[in-house]
Parts: C-alpha cells; structure tokens; sequence
C-alpha cells in the first residue's frame, strides 16, 4: 500500500495581501539595466495634500529606526530632561564613534546610571571607519556602540525617572504603552501590528502616509513643544543622528532644519520646515535605493530651490576597473 501523501507546508505568504509596489530605482552598467528596486513611497505638502504617490503606501510596514525620533517626543513628555545632543543621539542610528558613544554616556550618567543599565543588543560599530578604529584599538562588541545606544539609554533614564523597572525596561508596559500612544497620536493612524526591533525594543505597523505626517508634525511644531525640540536637535546635530559620511547626515546638512530619518530594510523619512513631509520602503529591503528615491522626490518637489548639495545625493555611480560606467538612478 502507498502511504497517504503528506500535506504540502503552507506558504506563510500565501495569506497576507502583498504591497503593491512598483519600480522605483534601477542600476544600469553600460546600455542594459543590471538591477531593479521596487518600493513605494509618498510625498505630502505642507497642508498634508499628497502630491506624490508611488506604489503602495496605504499599506503598512515597518518603519523600524525611522521611528526613533516619535519615541524621542513620548520621552520628553513623559518628563525626561535631555540636552539637544542626547535629544539627537536619541534619535539616531549612529555610526558608534567616540562621539555618539561618549553622549550616550552622558544620558546614562545624568540619570546615575551606566552602560550595565542598557538592554539592547551588543555590535561593533555601525560605520566602516568606525568600526575599523575600534577594533584596531582593540574594542568588541558592546551594548554602548551598537547603532541603538542613544535611544537605549534615554528609556533607561526615563525608567529610572518614573521609578519604573529599570532593570527590564524593555517588558515595563507603563513605558511600552508610552511609546505606542505617542506613535498613534503622531502618525493619526492605529497601529495595525507590533513585533520586535533588532535592538528588542517594539516596532510598530504603520502606512507611509502615517510616518510622513507624523515627521510633518515634528518640523512644525510650535517652538519649546517636545515635536520642536527633537526636530531642532536633530537638525542641529546632524552627525549624531546617523554620522559623518552618512547620506542622513548629509541631507539635514543640505537641506537647513530638514528632518531625515533611515531605517533598515529600506526606510526613509524626511519633513522639510514648512511641513513638507515623504517616506519611502524600498521592497527587498536594500539601503542603496532609500535616497536616490528620496532626493527625486524632493528635488522635484523644490524645483530650481533644491540646492546642489542634496542633488548631489541623488545618484552614484557603478564603477567597472576603477571608472563610471552605469549608475545608480530613481526612475
């Protein structure tokens, strides 16, 4: 007798209803296009009003790092006391030099507390340079240069404020229901999932249209008000936000008291000072295709105002035995 044929494994994505992105970005060497980036993306103008929409994005994502300066904004309400640099690093998703490690310190210190207090993930640096200089002085992993540690320690200092569990501040649902309410509230949309960060804290689903409004929301707020003070520091201090020879970093500086934001698997997010606001998923989740599409966007969006220096951003070129012969472009 034949045994009775086993059933098939079911594809888990089988179920869920896939984005439906479109092509974004392509790289080309010599005559023929090599590869395709598909996403979707979405501007908003200073009154909200979408004036660009490409792909998918009503549909809701991750917007992992990008979600740094929402949480930011729940802390300061919450009552913790930051300087702009700590406000910024905060933020970030930096490189893991000298300086973004010594001003996490800082926040840790002002709270009585040091790197044991952190909870995220252990990792060398996050930028090349950096990292070669740390383990060229001998540095390994730690909790304090992963990419997260600004913002780890600003929950940590923010648990220990409130009397809340410090030592498991990742579990506190006082702090989690926290982070959830100021998400909500910034983008105007309920959250549609929840899993976890790389780092362990929680990552919420949200469309592009929420995470464009709710940095909107940041870049106009009224003067003195949490939103202002994270979009203030972080604009300010560029480099701690992402770190020199980073494309975050680079934008804010071309673009004065711009709001930009990456996050893994694709993620941008910028709001410009009058509102203007767009966020971008790149759908294989590479890095190389978030600012080209960007900078397309922005570019068009500003017309001849877009200074060189950001359009300098909007392509880079592929290299065969040292000289240019393709590029990478938004289409």
């Amino acid at each position: 007798m034949n045994p009775a044929p086993t059933q098939p494994q079911s594809n888990p994505l089988e179920s869920p209803v896939l984005p439906k992105h479109e092509t974004l970005v392509v790289a080309t060497r010599g005559a023929a296009v090599e590869s395709i980036h598909y996403g979707s993306a979405v501007l908003l103008d200073a009154q909200g009003v979408v004036r660009a929409s490409l792909g998918d994005p009503q549909a809701t994502y991750y917007p992992r790092s990008a979600l740094k300066p929402l949480f930011a904004v729940g802390m300061l309400r919450a009552g913790l006391e930051l300087n702009d640099q700590q406000l910024a690093l905060a933020s970030a998703s930096h490189s893991g030099a000298p300086i973004h490690q010594q001003v996490a310190t800082s926040t840790l210190a002002a709270a009585n507390l040091d790197e044991t207090a952190l909870r995220n993930s252990t990792d060398l640096p996050y930028g090349a340079a950096e990292r070669a200089d740390f383990l060229a002085a001998g540095g390994t992993a730690t909790q304090l240069a992963q990419n997260c540690s600004g913002k780890h320690a600003a929950l940590a200092a923010l648990s220990e404020l409130k009397g809340w569990d410090t030592a498991n501040y990742l579990q506190d649902e006082r702090l989690l229901q926290l982070l959830e309410d100021t998400v909500e509230e910034l983008t105007g949309e309920k959250i549609s999932g929840v899993s976890t960060d790389g780092c362990g804290t929680p990552v919420y689903l949200i469309s592009l249209h929420g995470l464009a409004r709710g940095f909107a929301r940041l870049a106009t707020a009224q003067p003195g008000t949490p939103e202002a003070r994270v979009a203030a520091a972080m604009s300010t201090y560029p480099e701690l936000v992402a770190g020199e020879g980073r494309d975050v970093t680079a934008l804010m500086r071309a673009i004065p008291g711009a709001v930009a934001k990456d996050g893994f698997e694709g993620i941008q997010a910028v709001a410009l000072p009058d509102g203007t606001a767009l966020a971008v998923k790149i759908a294989d989740g590479g890095d190389r295709a978030r600012m080209p599409i960007t900078v397309k966007l922005l570019t068009e969006h500003l017309g001849a105002s877009a200074p060189a220096a950001l359009i300098e951003l909007a392509s880079s070129p592929a290299l065969g035995g040292g000289a240019p012969v393709g590029v990478l472009t938004a289409l």
